[in-house]
C-alpha cells in the first residue's frame, strides 16, 4: 500500500524518455513481494495486537478464560494463523521476491538504458582474481550487457582493458560479442577489435543474477551459494552472512514478536 505508493514516487525521480511512467509502475510492481517478506513480523506483530485488543476491549478474553479456556489454548489459536503467514513469507522469500526482483532489476536497467547497456553507474562490479569486471546489465536469460574488463600484473599496473557489448554463456564459457580489447604495452598502447572473443570465468548466469541483486533479495539458497564463491575467491562476504542469518532467523522474530503480543 503506502510502501509501494512511497516508491513509486522515488522512481519518479529516474523518469527519462525511455523510463516512463508505465516502467516505474512495472518495476514497483515486480519489487512489492519484496517489500511484502520485509514487512511481514511487523505486520503479524500489528495484526495480533489489533485482534487481541479488540477480543481484550469487549471482555472476550475475561470469558474464555472464565469458561475454562488455557492461557496455552489461547496461545496456540493465535499462533497457529501466525504459522500460515510464517510458511507464506517464506515461500515468498525464497521463491517469489528473488525471481521478481531479479526480472524488476533487468527491465529497469533496459529501459533506463533505452534498450541498451545501461549507463555505468547502473551497472555492478565484480573482481575475480587480478581481473575486475564491471557489468551494466544482467538479463534474466542470461545475456550480459556491456561488460568492461581491467587486468592487471602482480604490481597492481593495468595490463589490458576490455569492453564487449554482449555476452552469452555457452555450456561452460561466455562468448563475448562486438570486443574492443586495449593492450597497454610500456609507453604506448594497442587496441585489437574483435566480433567474438572466448571468456572463460567461473561466474554462471545463476551466480550472475546474484550479484545484480542486494542480499536482502536474495533467497537463503542464493546467499548460502554465493557467500561460498565469495569465500573461494578470497573476498569479504560479512555483509551476506548478515543477509542469510538475517531470512534464516525470521520465522522466529516473527514468532518471538507475536509472543510478545500476546504477553
Amino acid at each position: 500500500g503506502l510502501a509501494s505508493l512511497f516508491a513509486f514516487i522515488d522512481e519518479m525521480g529516474d523518469l527519462s524518455d525511455t523510463y516512463t511512467l508505465m516502467e516505474a509502475g512495472n518495476f514497483v510492481l515486480l519489487t512489492a513481494p519484496r517489500r511484502l517478506y520485509d514487512m511481514l513480523p511487523m505486520a503479524a506483530l500489528i495484526g495480533c495486537l489489533i485482534g487481541l485488543g479488540s477480543l481484550a476491549s469487549s471482555s472476550e478474553l475475561t470469558i474464555m478464560r472464565a469458561a475454562g479456556v488455557s492461557i496455552g489454548r489461547i496461545v496456540w489459536a493465535v499462533m497457529k494463523p501466525m504459522l500460515v503467514l510464517m510458511l507464506v513469507g517464506l515461500l515468498i522469500g525464497e521463491y517469489v521476491a528473488p525471481v521478481t526482483e531479479n526480472k524488476a532489476q533487468a527491465d529497469r536497467s533496459l529501459a533506463q538504458g533505452g534498450g541498451e547497456a545501461q549507463s555505468s553507474k547502473r551497472g555492478m562490479w565484480h573482481r575475480q582474481g587480478e581481473e575486475y569486471v564491471h557489468i551494466n546489465s544482467v538479463q534474466p536469460n542470461g545475456l550480459l550487457l556491456g561488460v568492461t574488463r581491467y587486468r592487471f600484473d602482480s604490481e597492481r599496473k593495468i595490463v589490458t582493458s576490455s569492453f564487449a557489448r554482449r555476452a552469452q554463456y555457452q555450456n561452460d564459457h561466455w562468448l563475448l560479442a562486438d570486443v574492443r580489447t586495449t593492450y597497454f604495452r610500456g609507453d604506448h598502447t594497442e587496441v585489437v577489435g574483435a566480433p567474438q572473443e572466448r571468456w572463460d570465468v567461473s561466474l554462471t548466469p545463476e551466480l550472475l543474477n546474484t550479484v545484480i541483486l542486494a542480499p536482502e533479495s536474495l533467497s537463503i539458497t542464493g546467499l548460502w551459494d554465493y557467500i561460498h564463491y565469495l569465500s573461494d575467491q578470497g573476498l569479504n562476504n560479512a555483509r551476506y552472512w548478515l543477509a542469510f542469518w538475517t531470512k534464516v532467523l525470521q520465522p522466529m522474530v516473527t514468532a518471538a514478536l507475536v509472543l510478545m503480543a500476546i504477553s
